[in-house]
């Protein structure tokens, strides 16, 4: 097996991991815990695994200008990012979150050309106001209930959160360049979790761990070291020999297998309007991420 082959196995099984994350973090809430109590859990347990690992392979020094940047990468990509995350997700279906998510690339490209100045040709234009239309009417095929339920705030936060999100990409981009993956990771996670950890200590205090049965363990352990730790340490290894392009592509596995869950285990269907909007999506990150240079990295 060739070294490009094993990173595109790596990506594979990255995009299958996060792929099913939508219905397991979906099944905790709110029998099992709150969107917070999540939160909490997972921050704390990822950070002191990368903090181990930083410290048994990597000590590099950051430089003083430098932590606001990783300040500010903690707030986007994991405060905000991840309260919205699991907040939207408790309010709308596994299904429209990881299609919403779909239009990340998008997000992306606008806080890049805004912020950092990069170029964008009439095929990003089409690419982003395509994808931004069906990125918002899949937010708004959420709608309010009797029950309590709120898909509409829901998809309303998963698109804040991509927003967030995408927003931390383009500020952390330029410290990648300074430092190890491992270094940037331990420090914007312990300013995420300080960031957050006012508002998760109210929740957090009331997690009874002797109540935990045998599958609210199991999907913890599925949430923190699934997609946090493993298919981090995947994406890190595929990129020593894959193009940032051609990983970039594998998001879109994401959408496909949350949906094929959906439909096959908890029996969901997909509307014409959604598959629109999806469709709108898919062909808009099509005309953004259109670059011959991608296919060097394959």
């Amino acid at each position: 097996m060739t070294e490009t082959t094993k990173a595109h196995l790596a990506l594979i099984i990255s995009g299958l991991l996060f792929g099913a994350n939508y219905w397991i973090a979906k099944g905790l809430m709110p029998d099992h815990l709150q969107p917070m109590q999540i939160i909490f859990i997972r921050g704390l347990v990822s950070l002191i695994l990368f903090w181990l690992v930083a410290f048994a392979k990597d000590n590099q020094p950051i430089a003083g200008k430098d932590h606001l940047l990783l300040a500010l990468g903690g707030l986007t990509g994991i405060a905000v990012n991840q309260t919205f995350f699991f907040i939207g997700l408790s309010l709308t279906s596994p299904v429209d979150t990881a299609l919403i998510h779909s239009a990340s690339p998008i997000v992306v490209l606008l806080f890049s050309a805004w912020l950092a100045g990069e170029k964008t040709g009439r095929s990003k234009i089409s690419g982003i106001g395509l994808g931004a239309l069906g990125a918002v009417l899949l937010v708004f095929q959420g709608n309010f209930n009797s029950t309590g339920g709120n898909h509409l705030l829901g998809n309303t936060l998963i698109f804040l959160n991509i927003i967030s999100y995408s927003l931390y990409l383009v500020i952390i981009k330029p410290l990648m360049a300074k430092y190890s993956a491992v270094t940037l990771m331990k420090w914007v996670f312990l300013y995420g979790f300080l960031f957050v950890l006012p508002f998760c200590l109210p929740s957090a205090s009331k997690i009874n761990f002797n109540s935990f049965t045998t599958y609210t363990w199991l999907s913890m352990f599925y949430i923190v070291m699934g997609t946090t730790f493993i298919t981090y340490l995947l994406t890190s290894f595929s990129l020593k020999t894959v193009s940032a392009g051609i990983a970039g592509y594998y998001i879109y596995m994401q959408p496909v297998i949350a949906a094929l869950i959906g439909i096959v285990i908890f029996g969901e269907s997909l509307t014409i309007i959604k598959l629109t909007a999806a469709t709108m999506v898919f062909t808009g990150v099509f005309l953004v991420n259109r670059n011959p240079s991608f296919k060097k990295g394959a």
